[in-house]
């Protein structure tokens, strides 16, 4: 099976209904999508099975949802089927909900680091981040596309950093604090819960 086409070679590639160049910013902003996710499947390897089952479900999960984020973003036909949905954005609110109140008190800022997995999830973090600033040109731009993505990717760099942080806990690793930061967490970096 050949994996290759050479219909890329001048520069263009493939869309859902379309074709556009490669440096095109809807083509930057799910290629980006794209990086982070392999950055969860890199720190789902650092996880061991037994300690963090439920982050490897989540995570799992949201590889398919970020999948779907990249797949609606390469949507251009005029009736585009997207699957990107608010459930998505909630669950993540409820996980990182739980998340949050497992680690230690935070009071100041943390920098990335501690387990292997808790620096890559701070990667995936950074890269989400950059994938919602992308997400928010093309909205600048009038491209069309489901604005969930956009509350996606923010809560979804909220969850990685409740987990990085998890991931550190679990296996008795302190985060590493920014030193130069003051008491900048009120409720101790605590997740406000949410009304049902």
């Amino acid at each position: 099976m050949n994996i290759y086409t050479k219909t890329g070679d001048k520069g263009q590639t493939g869309l859902i209904g379309g074709r556009t160049d490669k440096d095109d910013p809807r083509v930057e902003a799910y290629g980006t999508i794209d990086e982070v996710n392999s950055f969860i499947g890199k720190a789902m390897t650092e996880l061991d099975r037994d300690v963090f089952a439920d982050l490897l479900e989540d995570l799992q999960t949201i590889q398919n949802e970020l999948f779907d984020c990249g797949g609606d973003l390469a949507d251009v036909r005029n009736t585009p089927q997207y699957k990107t949905n608010e459930e998505s954005v909630e669950h993540l609110e409820r996980r990182i909900d739980v998340l949050m109140d497992e680690p230690p008190l935070l009071e100041r800022f943390i920098l990335p680091g501690g387990t292997p997995a808790a620096a890559t999830l701070h990667i995936a973090r950074t890269i989400t981040r950059r994938a919602e600033r992308h997400t928010v040109s093309l909205a600048k731009a009038g491209e069309e596309f489901p604005a969930v993505i956009q509350r996606y990717l923010n809560r979804l760099s909220d969850y990685l950093f409740a987990a990085a942080r998890v991931a550190n806990s679990r296996m008795d690793v302190a985060d590493n604090e920014y030193v130069r930061s003051a008491k900048v967490f009120k409720n101790g970096g605590r997740s406000k819960k949410r009304e049902e």
